[in-house]
């Protein structure tokens, strides 16, 4: 028997999702700049890690990090400066600085050298995609022990609904589009996509994604990130007919599975979403977080109140000019202003080389101009 969801108020991350436009317009950041916390801190993140985020948090709340659980010592980055801006592996293949540590490889269709060893693969048959990488590499051919997996990092006495007015949420890399992108990797899916064999490997991929939509049906949560780079920055990788019979029927079925049961969708896409931004919504989205090559703004006027994220741009942020930084953010708070769904964020991501000065500004203007 389904429990009824316990009840809270006041979160507004839940009012911005929901298109309610809390005063305080809240914050989604991409986060991956320790040197930062150290500037905006004045604790150095490598050597009191915990001790830094916990007054970051002070400083920030609306950033939402996490606190690590020791305040144990995190090793420097090996890569840190102009002389050391790429190492080179055992296996001659080149890494950069990611955050406090570096990039791992592209290591996505390792397994598949061919054409032939695409159309031979079953999705279905394979079911375990533990030792595959996929992002999402985890085992799904028993549907109630891929949900149990999921539903142990809740806590028991919750039901299969979220808490009444929270933001909790649960995320998917592989919404449908990722899954032969990262299954086969970039060349050969570009080469096979278009076969007709395809939509054989396709239907498995989504017999798998069922199992997955299921099973978030079934948890405590009120949010579901999907998460489909459908297009780079330059607008779409297939073409409307592709993604029509492919990717846009898959996402209205799945996410009808999750609004029956009470649950809305964050879209989420690397890119520029103009030519796609319809579809999705079409397909029951709640709302879209991108990146600033997306026009936020003509979302805002045809969809009122849905939710939006992803129009700061961090180019702004790396040029440490105060009046561009400003300006920014006044240009997005008038989109803000435009939907009660808007949340305040750097589209294309807060990595480790833009510089703490131009985060504290965009921070600090966002304070002050960011409500209602």
């Amino acid at each position: 028997m389904t429990k009824a969801a316990p009840k809270m108020s006041g979160d507004p991350r839940y009012m911005a999702y929901m298109g309610l436009a809390p005063e305080r317009i809240p914050h989604w950041e991409h986060w991956s700049c320790p040197d930062a916390e150290t500037y905006l801190t004045g604790i150095d993140y490598y050597d009191h890690p915990r001790e830094c985020r916990l007054r970051l948090r002070e400083l920030y709340p609306q950033l939402g990090l996490g606190v690590p659980a020791t305040d144990d010592p995190v090793q420097r980055p090996r890569l840190d400066g102009a002389d050391q801006s790429m190492l080179v592996d055992d296996q001659g293949r080149r890494h950069v600085r990611w955050g406090a540590s570096e990039t791992s490889h592209w290591d996505w269709g390792e397994k598949f050298d061919t054409v032939e060893d695409v159309f031979a693969f079953s999705p279905l048959e394979q079911g375990d995609f533990t030792d595959i990488p996929v992002v999402e590499s985890r085992d799904y051919s028993d549907e109630e022990a891929l949900y149990q997996a999921y539903r142990r990092n809740y806590p028991e006495e919750l039901g299969d609904r979220g808490v009444d007015g929270s933001a909790s949420s649960v995320g998917f890399y592989n919404t449908t589009f990722m899954w032969p992108l990262l299954t086969f990797g970039w060349d050969l899916f570009l080469e096979t996509c278009l076969d007709p064999r395809f939509e054989r490997i396709m239907d498995e991929f989504a017999e798998i994604n069922r199992r997955v939509f299921r099973s978030f049906a079934r948890l405590p949560v009120n949010f579901v990130v999907c998460h489909d780079d459908i297009v780079t920055s330059r607008g779409p990788v297939c073409s409307p007919a592709w993604m029509h019979k492919y990717v846009f029927p898959r996402y209205e079925e799945y996410w009808a599975l999750l609004r029956d049961a009470g649950k809305q969708v964050i879209f989420m896409a690397d890119g520029c979403m103009d030519a796609y931004a319809d579809d999705v919504m079409a397909c029951g989205a709640r709302g879209i977080i991108s990146e600033p090559y997306t026009d936020y703004k003509a979302i805002a006027r045809r969809y009122p109140d849905c939710f939006v994220a992803g129009e700061g741009d961090n180019r702004v942020l790396m040029s440490n000019d105060p009046a561009r930084i400003d300006a920014m953010v006044e240009d997005m708070v008038d989109t803000a202003r435009m939907s009660g769904g808007y949340m305040m964020c750097i589209g294309n991501h807060i990595p480790w080389n833009v510089p703490g000065e131009g985060i504290k500004r965009y921070l600090d203007a966002s304070a002050d101009l960011a409500h209602r």
